[in-house]
């Protein structure tokens, strides 16, 4: 009896040590899965980039790929060069073939059309798991690699893969049984070196394997990088669910997902896993302090959670926050263990388009730059994520984190200097539906294009929270028979009060409770100045356009207090819900094709409290 008390005492100590020594979720605000946007409070200056668009029909149009499941990407900054990969393959998860893309970019905006990175693997005729029935037979490989790029201290850029077996659509290719890592050098001038395995799974080796061990390469140096890879438990760390399970290179065995991990001040280690799962490290990831626990406070299920130290010296996780993959968010900690907020980063998803195995509605496995694969030069922090397991994009997030502006906005985007006119904007740009500052004879505009049929171009501008406000802005349509153009005054919660449309039959509307209401006519290539004025109290507002008569209208939605402007190619989205089946296994009527282009223009902004 005695030994029994003291080991649950043992146990109880080192739970509450555990407990108290960890990374948590202090904040008491929480994501509502209803909302694609969770209602939560837009992080200032995110701008969400899309970099490649899945086309099976037209693949001229996806960089001469007809692949629609991409998923999983990673990124690293290199060479003054943004380098992601991002895993492929031709309809769902799991379902062979498999490959791993390359794109490149200067500035995290223009993006490079894909290359092969790791190509097709052909499995061994004849192979079968030791636990199943099924036999090898002209199957392929799956790519499925947690770990993407590695930075070694000779400045040797290595891009790394993973070949597993999955024979059946529901085999599962990092059981351990697949068929081992590869590794491959991106030189400076953009050229690949040849393609090596770093490291067998059981059953495999440089008899029966198609590319050479890394070993036998002439280079000294990769070698070099290699075996420093090798030597370091947190990188080795990130392979442990496709490793044999008995890899002694693996520090922590246990069957937990998708590692990343930050260092604290004091040199400790915070990993964290799949489901928020967290520990600490104080060698240098050799061993944890205790068994991955829930980081209490976080909302985490089967998708990725990222963390990092950022520039301004705080940290950051970003996830999603909710048993499903939406929205997309992020928490900022100032000592990397106590996380005290929650604001959106991607609350959008777009149709999937394309249906398939295991895909999953929304912007998830969220990956960022690790801290020896480089640093942008603007000091903010860059990840990248899959949309639906179908297209990848990126998100440039803004250090100090900040979640509304003080300052009365007084923007004439010509009056700004190159790089300046988004800083204080949100942005989700599509491939098809852009959002930029184009300058058109000598003079700059904000503008919105649109040629998506299935998606939007959303731009936002944070104003000082207000009850009562004046906002000021101009729209110049180059068209007015076909597209749409939202205008929203939203809450923090992005709540809209206000909704102002310019259709596709060339009316400009304001919508009044269940109807519409028209405000006037508009004309391709006419400027339309609009002045709002709403007083959140009264719940009335006024809309004057052209200096016309102004026209009075109640908020069609009650709201506290005005938090940001919305401009929006599309009409507001619900679907999927938290209720929607799992598995979509069809796709979308003319998946591939184009709309009609539409335009929109803004030279101005502004905004003031009243």
């Amino acid at each position: 009896m005695k030994w029994c008390l003291t080991l649950c005492l043992i146990v109880l100590v080192f739970t509450c040590s555990a407990q108290f020594d960890t990374a948590r979720y202090t904040g008491s605000t929480l994501s509502n899965v209803d909302y694609h946007h969770g209602q939560l409070t837009p992080a200032v200056g995110v701008h969400n980039i899309q970099v490649f668009r899945a086309n099976r029909e037209h693949p001229s149009w996806a960089g001469g790929m007809n692949w629609t499941y991409n998923h999983q990407p990673m990124i690293c900054y290199w060479n003054d060069t943004f380098y992601l990969h991002f895993l492929s393959n031709p309809v769902g998860e799991h379902i062979a073939p498999g490959a791993t893309y390359l794109v490149t970019s200067k500035d995290g905006y223009n993006w490079s059309a894909p290359v092969t990175l790791f190509p097709t693997y052909q499995i061994p005729d004849g192979y079968k798991k030791d636990h199943d029935t099924v036999v090898a037979q002209n199957a392929y490989a799956v790519m499925h690699q947690r770990m993407g790029f590695y930075v070694a201290k000779n400045n040797k850029l290595l891009a790394l893969g993973y070949y597993g077996i999955a024979l059946y659509s529901k085999d599962d290719p990092n059981d351990g049984n697949g068929i081992g890592r590869v590794v491959r050098e991106i030189r400076p001038d953009g050229s690949f070196g040849p393609v090596y395995f770093i490291r067998y799974n059981h059953g495999f080796n440089e008899k029966n394997t198609k590319f050479p061990f890394y070993k036998k390469s002439k280079d000294k140096s990769f070698i070099a990088a290699c075996d420093e890879l090798l030597s370091q438990p947190l990188q080795m760390q990130q392979w442990v669910e496709e490793a044999d399970r008995n890899d002694p290179l693996i520090p922590l065995k246990r069957e937990y997902k998708a590692f990343s991990y930050y260092y604290l001040k004091d040199g400790r280690v915070v990993g964290f896993w799949k489901n928020a799962l967290t520990s600490i490290s104080v060698d240098e990831g050799k061993s944890w302090q205790y068994m991955p626990l829930r980081a209490p406070g976080f909302v985490n299920a089967n998708a990725k959670i990222w963390g990092q130290k950022t520039g301004d010296g705080k940290y950051i996780t970003i996830y999603n926050p909710s048993e499903f993959r939406w929205p997309l968010a992020l928490s900022v900690s100032d000592d990397g263990l106590n996380f005290k907020n929650l604001l959106l980063v991607n609350g959008e998803i777009t149709r999937m388009r394309y249906g398939g195995n295991y895909k999953s509605y929304g912007p998830q496995y969220v990956r960022g730059i690790q801290e020896m694969n480089g640093a942008p030069p603007d000091g903010n922090v860059w990840v990248t994520y899959s949309m639906n397991k179908e297209d990848i994009w990126v998100a440039k997030i803004p250090t100090p984190v900040k979640s509304y502006v003080e300052e009365n906005v007084y923007e004439e985007f010509n009056e700004l200097s190159d790089q300046e006119e988004l800083l204080l904007w949100n942005i989700y740009s599509p491939i098809w539906a852009p959002v930029s500052i184009s300058k058109i004879k000598g003079r700059k505009w904000l503008t919105l294009q649109d040629y998506d049929p299935f998606d939007y171009a959303k731009a936002e501008r944070m104003v000082p929270m207000s009850e009562n406000i004046r906002i000021a802005f101009d729209i110049t349509p180059q068209q007015h028979l076909n597209g749409q153009l939202d205008i929203e005054i939203q809450d923090a919660k992005n709540t809209p009060c206000i909704r102002i449309s310019l259709d596709a039959t060339g009316n400009i509307i304001t919508k009044a409770g269940y109807r519409n209401r028209t405000l006037s006519k508009y004309e391709a290539g006419q400027q339309y100045n609009f002045i709002i004025e709403l007083n959140t109290a009264t719940r009335m507002y006024t809309v004057t356009i052209n200096n016309g008569k102004p026209v009075r209208n109640v908020l069609f939605a009650p709201i506290h207090k005005v938090h940001h402007v919305t401009f929006r190619t599309g009409g507001v989205r619900r679907f999927p819900d938290a209720d929607t089946p799992t598995d979509q296994m069809y796709d979308m009527p003319n998946a591939g094709e184009k709309d009609k282009n539409a335009v929109y223009r803004i030279s101005y902004f502004k905004a003031e409290k009243l």
